[in-house]
């Protein structure tokens, strides 16, 4: 019985830490050589996934290459708002290992090389 509670108990803080700061949504890019884009983040299959939607240079709406391209890869939570999963960088069309920390309007979102020991991280906004 004890183990019962304590599985329940578990699988609701679990399920509390992934709706406290969910990465569902659509977010703006920070700028990447000169770039940015809005980022529409929803699930795929049983983790998160996320697709360009929309594309700017400066200010400038513009039809990059990159829209329509999935750069969030099969995120998964981990917990007090941390996701882990792929990132794609269009800027070098490398996928790299991922992880996120969503904290309200805001997500860090980095790729990263040799075991996590090197990465590129940037602030996301939380549009819608």
């Amino acid at each position: 019985m004890k183990a019962i509670a304590l599985a329940a108990a578990l699988a609701l803080s679990g399920t509390a830490a992934f709706a406290a700061d969910p990465i569902e949504g659509l977010w703006q890019t920070q700028a990447d050589e000169g770039a940015s884009a809005f980022v529409q983040v929803g699930p795929c299959g049983g983790a998160f996934c996320g697709t360009i939607v929309k594309t700017f240079k400066g200010k400038d709406e513009y039809k990059s290459p990159n829209l329509g391209k999935q750069i969030v890869i099969g995120m998964t939570p981990a917990g007090d708002g941390a996701y882990k999963g792929k990132v794609l960088r269009p800027a070098d069309n490398k996928i790299y290992n991922g992880k996120a920390q969503v904290s309200g309007k805001s997500m860090k979102l980095s790729g990263c090389v040799a075991g996590g020991l090197i990465c590129k991280t940037q602030t996301w906004t939380r549009l819608k």
